[in-house]
């Protein structure tokens, strides 16, 4: 039964989102300027042993919640937009064998599944720090709105893209509780690449979207022009990156991740044509995950071999 689930919000996708979490939350644990929200009295931190052995303590169990809230947010998300779309799916010979049109999970069982992802999501904030917490329902809406926004605009693929560049920016939040330049460079860095390879996803519905009066970019500009919004997405993306790197005084060690995401984005454009979508997933899949991962391996080992001083 669990795999059923695990399958119906594709948990192999966090590939994509979760470094970008981590890039968020190792950055703000070299802000060492940040107090950590810990319901306990200043006053009992008096020696730097204290001092120390508080903030380790604080970040291990802030990247714990930090993963929950990725994984229930992801899960409530992508759980949510199969429970929407399970008449459409249905309709599509490339995604009626999906669980809820083919019987394996149920209309209702899946909106159970969503309504507890999201009351997990949110108290795992509550235990982090109130401006989470806050900012929890704003999070829900805007993952959970991205669903809806294939019936009315083609710039659907940009709410998606906002949805996971969130990670950064709330992994920085999760633990120092303010908002940075820095982890925002890197959530824009997520907006347009996701943007960009979902228009490359979706250019394998382009008759279908016609068809049933769905929105996409391939829908509406064709596969021609959709892959140059995507490259021009990409190339934005790209900027993100190198603004990033060039505003956190990074070593050549972030520069070499910087080359294999950028060759990344090249290879799934060489990939994929108007008249020849056979290697999408790879594209999709196996280019986008060696991307992120091999960026963020690369980006950590940057802050914690060579010691830089983040400019936060």
């Amino acid at each position: 039964m669990i795999k059923h689930y695990l399958s119906l919000v594709k948990f192999s996708h966090t590939i994509f989102a979760m470094p970008f979490a981590l890039i968020g939350f190792f950055i703000a644990i070299k802000d060492l300027n940040y107090i950590p929200y810990l319901k306990i009295q200043r006053n009992f931190i008096q020696t730097e042993w204290q001092k120390s052995s508080v903030y380790l303590f604080h970040n291990w169990y802030i990247f714990i919640l930090v993963i929950l809230c990725m994984i229930f947010a992801r899960s409530a998300a992508m759980a949510f937009n199969r429970w929407l779309d399970k008449k459409h799916d249905a309709l599509n010979p490339r995604t009626a064998i999906r669980e809820i049109p083919s019987g394996i999970i149920t209309s209702k069982n899946a909106m159970l599944f969503v309504i507890f992802n999201c009351i997990a999501f949110i108290t795992c904030t509550y235990f982090i720090n109130p401006v989470c917490l806050y900012l929890s329902p704003v999070a829900l809406f805007v993952i959970l709105f991205y669903s809806y926004t294939k019936r009315f605009t083609p710039l659907c693929h940009l709410v998606l893209g906002l949805g996971l560049s969130l990670a950064p920016i709330g992994a920085y939040l999760a633990v120092t509780g303010k908002f940075e330049l820095l982890p925002i460079l890197f959530s824009f860095t997520v907006l347009f690449w996701v943007s960009g390879f979902d228009i490359i996803y979706a250019l394998q519905d382009e008759e279908f979207d016609k068809a049933n009066n769905l929105y996409s970019i391939p829908s509406v500009l064709g596969k021609t022009k959709a892959l140059r919004v995507s490259e021009l997405l990409h190339l934005l993306s790209l900027a993100c990156v190198i603004t990033a790197g060039v505003y956190g005084h990074f070593s050549w060690l972030y520069w070499m991740g910087v080359l294999v995401f950028g060759g990344m984005l090249i290879y799934q454009h060489s990939l994929v044509k108007p008249n020849d979508l056979s290697k999408i997933n790879i594209a999709f899949m196996t280019a986008n995950g060696i991307a992120s991962v091999i960026f963020a391996i690369f980006v950590l080992l940057d802050l914690f071999i060579t010691k830089i001083k983040i400019p936060l």
